[in-house]
């Protein structure tokens, strides 16, 4: 990195503010007292204005007045339809083949072995389930589980947590035994966007079926799940969706897979007629069999808030902002004297680059727990790793600007 050349990156920050389309949005989520800048929007977003009254509204009249009957008059349909407001705003997926129900570990389990499950019934040679070293902890669990339960094999590809899965690296592996491919759209640690679309494409090519981990991407990176021919994916929504702390997953299937792939937790609510209670388990129609027991209806209450407003904002015009953000918080940590030992671990390419950014140094662990204590709240990834994750619709540039400048404060 070269010596910085007195920049005043504040007032940068503001002339970028001032420009800025999506500015407006940022006095639309809850404030945080005592907060200076936040860098976490890809672990836990901020909340946006109105969660409470919406929350207390939902108790008080259609919890608090509906009762029983809430059932019968929209909650029972709520996880198609909340998956449908998830597709709609940023999975560029059709109606009728998202819901949200569960956590991302028990719809990425479902998903993965129900895919699993389908390849070797149709293809019993196809034992083969591929992941990546890197890729968050819960998919390599889950892969493991599957691959342990069905007598699979796993396949590892070595990802470098810098750059993220290649093309080319799924190429290498692929092959007459692939079942399924498991994979992060957007790598938790470095934030590198997979080419998901050639991906899929050389995945379906050897015949095997592709499973998308979409919750570093889903709300902040534009996703073209029906374009791209995706099999299936699964994803958060506490993270850039502001759906809340531990608010339910979604997961997506395409319809060409309903007739043919059956998940393997058969609850009442997945059952075609659930109220019948009748003997043995026939599939809802549709993406509905992926439902097992009673949706989390209190959960997507913020959720469907949240959604509506990046549905009103747009995920290009967000996608635009997060690389400016981004952009942002690479040139100031560039302009940063060589000698601090700053690193970047974030792809430059705008085409690889995903929400967030990550600068590594070998004290940010200590670094982080400093920040913390004044107001400033990214998070630390080990070993050495500072995650900036920069939320489009809840950060200003200036926000980036001054919370770069205390991490700065912090650097002998």
């Amino acid at each position: 990195m070269t010596e910085g050349s007195g920049t005043d990156w504040m007032a940068v920050a503001a002339a970028l503010d001032a420009a800025d389309p999506l500015a407006g949005f940022v006095d639309r989520f809850e404030p945080a007292e005592g907060v200076v800048a936040y860098f976490d929007g890809n672990s836990l977003g901020r909340p946006v204005r109105g969660t409470a009254h919406e929350l207390a509204r939902f108790v008080q009249q259609d919890w608090g007045t509906r009762l029983i009957r809430g059932w019968d008059e929209a909650w029972m349909r709520w996880p198609e339809e909340t998956g449908d407001l998830v597709a709609d705003a940023a999975l560029g997926a059709a109606p009728g083949q998202t819901v949200v129900a569960d956590s991302t570990t028990v719809l990425l389990y479902k998903v993965l072995r129900a895919l699993a499950d389908a390849q070797v019934t149709a293809a019993p040679d196809r034992t083969q389930i591929v992941v990546d070293t890197d890729n968050f902890p819960t998919d390599r669990y889950v892969a493991e589980g599957v691959v342990a339960e069905r007598g699979m094999e796993l396949v590892w590809i070595e990802a470098d947590p810098a750059s993220g899965v290649t093309v080319d690296q799924v190429d290498a592996v692929l092959g007459e035994r692939t079942a399924v491919v498991l994979l992060s759209h957007v790598a938790y640690r470095s934030g590198f966007l997979a080419d998901a679309a050639a991906i899929t494409q050389r995945v379906h090519a050897a015949g095997g079926l592709v499973l998308w981990d979409l919750c570093h991407s889903a709300g902040s990176v534009p996703i073209e799940l029906d374009a791209w021919d995706v099999d299936a994916a699964v994803g958060c929504t506490y993270k850039y969706l502001n759906g809340g702390p531990g608010s339910p997953a979604f997961a997506y299937l395409a319809q060409r897979h309903h007739a043919t792939v059956r998940q393997p937790i058969q609850g009442w609510m997945g059952r075609r007629d659930p109220f019948l209670m009748g003997p043995g388990y026939e599939p809802a129609p549709g993406v509905r069999s992926l439902v097992s027991g009673t949706p989390p209806v209190v959960g997507m209450v913020p959720l469907r808030l949240s959604v509506a407003q990046l549905a009103e904002a747009g995920i290009e015009a967000v996608r635009t902002k997060s690389l400016a953000l981004t952009d942002l918080a690479w040139q100031i940590v560039e302009s940063w004297p060589a000698e601090l030992g700053v690193s970047i671990a974030s792809p430059r390419d705008h085409a690889r680059r995903g929400g967030h950014l990550t600068i590594r140094r070998h004290d940010f662990a200590d670094v982080n727990a400093r920040l913390w204590e004044q107001g400033v709240i990214p998070d630390f990834r080990a070993p050495d790793g500072l995650r900036l994750g920069l939320a489009p619709l809840s950060t200003s540039f200036t926000e980036v600007a001054t919370g770069l400048q205390a991490v700065r404060a912090h650097l002998a």
